[in-house]
C-alpha cells in the first residue's frame, strides 16, 4: 500500500526577470510634450493624442503629415509650437517624448524631462529612455502592448500581427460594454460572488459571440441567469480539468479559461509546471498528488478539501493529468460535490494515449487492423494486477489496447495475456513521459516488452500501446527513417 501524504499548498515561483515593467499611463486631459523631429516623431505623436493627451509639439520644421494631424487628432488636441524646445516647456508636463539625431541633443532634452520630474522616451535611443514604446494591439478599451526591449522590433511586429488574427475586431465593442455596464452591475444588488459570476458569463458569451453588438438586454440577461442560481453562487463551484499528457500546447481552451479564472488549483504530480503557468497567478496551488506506488493523499482528504473551499465561495479547479474522465476517480469527486450541492462542471482533456499515439504516428483504430481500441487500468487499488480484467478482449488481434500505469504489474499483465492466446509477436510499445521533453520509447512485442522495460530506467507516467500498428515496420514506413528503439 502506498504510503499517506497531505494536501500541500505550492507557493508560486518568483517573478521571472523583466526585462521592461509593463504600465499603461493614463493621459487623458494631461500635457505631453513632443520635441525635436526626424522617424516615428508624428506616429508618437499620433499615439498620445489617441491616449487623450493634450500635445504640445516643439519642432522648427513641420511636415504635412504633422500638420494634417494637428487639424484632425484622433482624440487629444495636437497644438504646433514652431520652434525649438526650451526648458520652460517641460513643467507640468506628464511624459515627454524627443526625436533627435545625436547624443548631445538627446541627453540634453533627457536631463531637462529628470529634472522636472517627466518621464522621457528619446526614439530609437534607449540609453536615454525611462519607458519604450512596444507594438500595440488595439481593442480599446482592451489594449495589449509587445516588448523586446528594443533587441528584435521585426519579431514583436510579427507577434502583433498574429494577436490581430486571433482577436475580433468585436471585442473592443464587449470591452466598452463592460465599463459601461460596471456601474448598473454594482447596483444591481448582487454579491460580489454573484458580480463575479456576471462576468464570467459576460466573458463566455463575448468568446463565442465576438462580433455581436453588446445590447443592455445581454447584461440583463446575464443578470437574470445569476439570479437564478440562488444560493448556489455563494457556495462556489468545482471543476474538473484535464491537464493533458504533458505537453501544455494540448490544452484545450476551455482548460486554460478555467485556470485563469480559478481561485484555487488543486493539481496532481503529473500536472506539468508549464501547465501550471497558465493559471491565474493570485491562484493558490495545492499539490494533492498521487504517485504510482509511492506517497499519496488519500482521496475523502482530497474531496474534503475540495468541497470546503467550493463552500467559502471559491472557484475550485481539480486539475488532473490527462484526461479527469479516464482512470482519474472522476466518479468519486463527482458523487463527492454532488452529495454537498457544490456544482461541478467537467473539461475533458487529452489521455495519454492519444498524446502517445499522436507522438508516435499510429492510429489507434484503422480499417483492416485495429477496429476498437481499450484503455486498461494496469493496477488496482492494492496496486496489484486487477481481476476482472476480460483476458480475451486483450488477446483480440484486432483490438489497439492502452495500458495505464502498468510498470509493476507488467510481467504479470503479459503473462496473462499470452496465457489467454495474444500472439507473443504482436508489438508492443512502452512509452514514459509521453508528450513531454524527456519522452522515451521502449519499442518491443508483447512477449519481450516487459524485459526491455525492466533494463531502463523507467521515471515517470508510462503507458504501453498493443497492437499491430506499433511494429517497427510500420513505424519506419510512417517516419521514412528508423523507428525510436528507447
Amino acid at each position: 500500500m502506498s504510503d499517506s501524504r497531505r494536501p500541500a499548498e505550492q507557493k508560486p515561483p518568483r517573478m521571472a526577470a523583466l526585462a521592461r515593467l509593463p504600465l499603461f499611463f493614463a493621459l487623458e486631459g494631461k500635457r505631453a510634450v513632443v520635441a525635436g523631429g526626424g522617424p516615428g516623431f508624428v506616429w508618437k505623436v499620433e499615439l498620445l493624442s489617441a491616449a487623450g493627451a493634450k500635445v504640445d509639439v516643439y519642432a522648427a520644421d513641420i511636415d504635412d503629415e504633422l500638420a494634417e494631424l494637428a487639424l484632425d487628432p484622433p482624440r487629444g488636441a495636437v497644438t504646433i509650437h514652431r520652434r525649438e524646445w526650451l526648458d520652460d516647456d517641460l513643467p507640468g508636463a506628464a511624459i515627454a517624448i524627443g526625436g533627435f539625431d545625436d547624443d548631445s541633443a538627446a541627453g540634453t532634452f533627457a536631463a531637462a524631462a529628470h529634472a522636472r520630474g517627466v518621464p522621457v522616451n528619446v526614439i530609437d535611443k534607449p540609453a536615454f529612455c525611462d519607458f519604450a514604446f512596444g507594438s500595440i494591439v488595439n481593442r480599446s478599451p482592451l489594449v495589449i502592448g509587445i516588448s523586446t526591449d528594443g533587441a528584435a522590433p521585426v519579431f514583436a511586429q510579427a507577434i502583433r500581427a498574429k494577436l490581430e488574427a486571433f482577436l475580433p475586431q468585436g471585442f473592443a465593442l464587449w470591452a466598452q460594454a463592460a465599463s459601461r455596464w460596471r456601474s448598473a452591475l454594482k447596483a444591481s444588488g448582487l454579491s460580489f460572488a454573484g458580480r463575479r459570476k456576471v462576468w464570467q458569463i459576460f466573458t463566455a458569451h463575448a468568446v463565442s459571440h465576438p462580433n455581436d453588438e453588446p445590447q443592455d438586454a445581454d447584461l440583463d440577461r446575464f443578470i437574470a441567469e445569476v439570479r437564478g442560481y440562488g444560493a448556489q453562487v455563494e457556495s462556489g463551484s468545482v471543476v474538473l480539468v484535464g491537464a493533458g499528457p504533458g505537453d501544455p500546447e494540448l490544452l484545450t481552451l476551455r482548460a486554460v479559461r478555467a485556470l485563469q479564472s480559478a481561485d484555487v488549483i488543486l493539481f496532481d504530480d503529473l500536472v506539468s509546471n508549464e501547465v501550471l503557468e497558465f493559471a491565474r497567478r493570485e491562484a493558490r496551488k495545492i499539490l494533492v498528488g498521487k504517485t504510482g506506488h509511492g506517497p499519496a493523499c488519500k482521496q475523502d482528504e482530497i474531496n474534503t478539501l475540495m468541497i470546503s473551499l467550493a463552500k467559502q465561495g471559491r472557484r475550485v479547479v481539480r486539475l488532473k493529468g490527462g484526461d479527469p474522465l479516464i482512470f482519474a476517480r472522476a466518479d468519486e469527486e463527482i458523487a463527492a460535490c454532488r452529495g454537498a450541492g457544490i456544482s461541478i462542471d467537467i473539461v475533458p482533456g487529452i489521455t495519454a494515449a492519444q498524446g502517445a499515439a499522436s507522438r508516435l504516428a499510429v492510429p489507434l483504430t484503422g480499417r483492416g487492423n485495429a477496429r476498437r481500441v481499450q484503455f486498461v487500468t494496469g493496477h488496482a487499488r492494492n496496486g496489484e494486477l486487477p481481476g476482472d480484467i476480460d483476458w480475451r478482449s486483450i488477446a483480440d488481434a484486432g483490438v489497439t489496447t492502452a495500458v495505464y500505469m502498468p510498470v509493476k504489474t507488467l510481467p504479470k499483465f503479459v503473462e496473462n495475456a499470452l496465457a489467454a492466446g495474444i500472439s507473443p509477436e504482436m508489438p508492443a510499445v512502452a512509452v514514459v513521459n509521453a508528450t513531454r521533453p524527456g519522452e522515451l520509447v521502449i519499442r518491443g512485442t508483447v512477449a519481450t516488452l516487459p524485459a526491455l522495460v525492466a533494463t531502463r530506467t523507467v521515471s515517470g507516467p508510462t503507458l504501453v500501446l498493443i497492437g499491430d500498428g506499433f511494429g517497427e515496420t510500420a513505424a519506419e514506413m510512417r517516419k521514412g527513417r528508423p523507428a525510436t528503439a528507447g
